[in-house]
C-alpha cells in the first residue's frame, strides 16, 4: 500500500498527467450535464403533448359538431405520437438529435408523413454532439496517450530507468504499478461522474455495471497499444506521434472509410423520395375515375366493399381511399429503404467487431435505445397506431355514420409503450 501511495504522490507532482485527468473529468461532467439537459428538454416536450392535443381537438370539435362529418374530423385532426427517451439516453443521444421523437399524424396517407422530414441519410449522420459517448469514444484515447506515452521512455530519457529497475519492487512491477494507477484514475474520471448521472436518471444497476466494464475494456485496449509501442524503445515524442497516428487511424479514418464503403456497397435512396412518390400518387388520383380508385381500394380492403356507391358529390371515403392506395403503392420502396438501412447497420456491426471505437459507439447507442433500430421500432409503432386510427374513421365513413363531439372521446390514442 505504501508503494501505491508513493506512486500516487509522485503522480500528483506531475503537471501534465494531473491536468489531463482534471480536463477529462471536466469534459465528462460537461457531457453528462448536456446529455441530461437535452433528454430533460425532450421529456418536457413530450409531457406537454396532452394539453396541446386537448386544445387542438377542442378547436376541431367545434367545427365538426356542426357538420357531423367524419371525413372532416379525419382530415383536420392531428394525433401525436412520441418516442420517450430511455433512462440511459443521456449518455448516448445517438439518432435522437437528428430524427424526430414526436410526430403528429392524420388518418391520411402515412408514408409521406413519416418521410417528409427525412432530408438526410441516417447512416451519414456523424457524431457531432458532446455527449458521454463522444467523450469516451473519441476523446478518452487521447488522454490515455497523454498519460502513457512516456511512462518508460520518460524515465529512460531522464537517466533513471536502470536505477528504478534495480530497486526492490522495481522493473516490470514498477511499470505495471504506475500504469495501473493511471488506468484507475482515468477510469474513475469517466466512470464515477457517469455513475452519479445514471443514478439521477434512474438507470438500473445492470446497465451501469455493463458500461463501467466497457469503459475499462476500451481504456485497456489503448493502454495495451501504448505498452506495445513503448516496447520499441523510441523516444517519448516518437511514442506520442505513433499513438496519435493510431488514434487518427482507428477512431477517425478507418470508421469513416468503412462508412463510405458500406454506403457505396449498400445504396439506399433518401426517405424524402418515398414522400415525393407518395405525393405524386395521391395527386394522380384526382385525374382518374373515382370508380377505379375505389375498385383498387376494395381489392385490398374487401371488408369495406359493402359501402354505398359514390354519388356525384365529394365524399371523404374516396379521399381517404386514394391516400391508402398511395401508401400501398410505395410499400415496395419503403421495404427496400428499410432493408437497405438494416443491411447497412448489420455491416456496421461487423465493422464494430474489428474497430473498437465503432463497436463501442454502437454498443452504447444500442443500450441507450438511441440507435437506428430504435428509430425503426418507433416507426413501426406509428404504423400500428395509424392502422387503428384509419380503421376507426373508416367505420364512420364507409357506413355513412354521423360524427359528433362525443365521438372524439372514442378516437384511438397513441400508447408510447406500444
Amino acid at each position: 500500500m505504501n508503494l501505491w501511495a508513493h506512486e500516487f504522490r509522485l503522480l500528483m507532482r506531475q503537471r501534465l498527467p494531473m491536468a489531463a485527468l482534471a480536463l477529462l473529468t471536466i469534459l465528462t461532467v460537461a457531457s453528462l450535464a448536456l446529455g441530461i439537459a437535452e433528454v430533460s428538454r425532450q421529456r418536457d416536450a413530450i409531457s406537454a403533448i396532452p394539453a396541446a392535443q386537448s386544445q387542438d381537438i377542442a378547436a376541431v370539435a367545434d367545427y365538426i359538431d356542426s357538420t357531423k362529418d367524419a371525413g372532416s374530423a379525419a382530415y383536420y385532426s392531428y394525433h401525436p405520437t412520441w418516442d420517450s427517451p430511455s433512462p440511459l439516453a443521456f449518455a448516448a443521444l445517438g439518432m435522437r438529435d437528428v430524427s424526430p421523437y414526436i410526430l403528429r399524424v392524420r388518418a391520411l396517407g402515412l408514408e409521406a408523413q413519416i418521410y417528409d422530414g427525412d432530408t438526410f441519410n441516417p447512416e451519414l449522420a456523424l457524431t457531432g454532439h458532446l455527449d458521454f459517448a463522444f467523450v469516451l469514444v473519441f476523446l478518452a484515447p487521447l488522454f490515455v496517450i497523454a498519460l502513457f506515452h512516456d511512462i518508460v521512455s520518460g524515465e529512460r530519457e531522464a537517466g533513471r530507468q536502470r536505477m528504478l529497475e534495480a530497486l526492490p519492487h522495481g522493473g516490470t512491477a514498477l511499470w505495471q504499478r504506475r500504469g495501473a494507477l493511471r488506468l484507475i484514475l482515468l477510469w474513475a474520471g469517466l466512470a464515477l461522474p457517469f455513475v452519479g448521472a445514471a443514478g439521477l436518471e434512474g438507470v438500473s444497476v445492470g446497465p451501469i455495471l455493463a458500461i463501467g466494464a466497457l469503459i475499462a475494456a476500451y481504456l485497456l485496449f489503448w493502454v495495451g497499444l501504448a505498452a506495445l509501442v513503448s516496447r520499441f524503445r523510441r523516444t517519448s515524442v516518437a511514442n506520442a506521434a505513433i499513438l496519435a497516428a493510431a488514434w487518427l487511424l482507428l477512431v477517425l479514418v478507418l470508421p469513416t472509410l468503412a462508412n463510405v464503403v458500406i454506403n457505396a456497397t449498400v445504396p439506399v435512396h433518401q426517405g424524402a423520395e418515398i414522400a415525393l412518390a407518395h405525393r405524386e400518387e395521391v395527386n394522380r388520383a384526382w385525374d382518374i375515375p373515382r370508380e377505379d380508385t375505389m375498385r383498387r381500394f376494395y381489392a385490398h380492403h374487401p371488408e369495406w366493399s359493402g359501402s354505398a356507391p359514390l354519388g356525384p358529390d365529394f365524399h371523404y371515403k374516396w379521399y381517404l381511399a386514394f391516400h391508402q392506395n398511395g401508401d400501398e403503392s410505395v410499400a415496395p420502396q419503403v421495404h427496400a429503404y428499410r432493408a437497405g438501412l438494416e443491411s447497412r447497420e448489420a455491416a456496421a456491426r461487423t465493422v464494430g467487431i474489428l474497430l473498437p471505437s465503432a463497436g463501442l459507439q454502437m454498443l452504447l447507442t444500442q443500450m441507450a435505445n438511441t440507435d437506428l433500430s430504435a428509430q425503426l421500432r418507433y416507426q413501426d409503432r406509428i404504423r400500428a397506431f395509424h392502422k387503428r386510427l384509419r380503421t376507426f374513421y373508416y367505420g364512420y365513413l364507409f357506413n355513412d355514420l354521423p360524427f359528433g363531439r362525443k365521438d372524439f372521446n372514442r378516437v384511438p390514442e397513441f400508447d408510447g409503450s406500444m
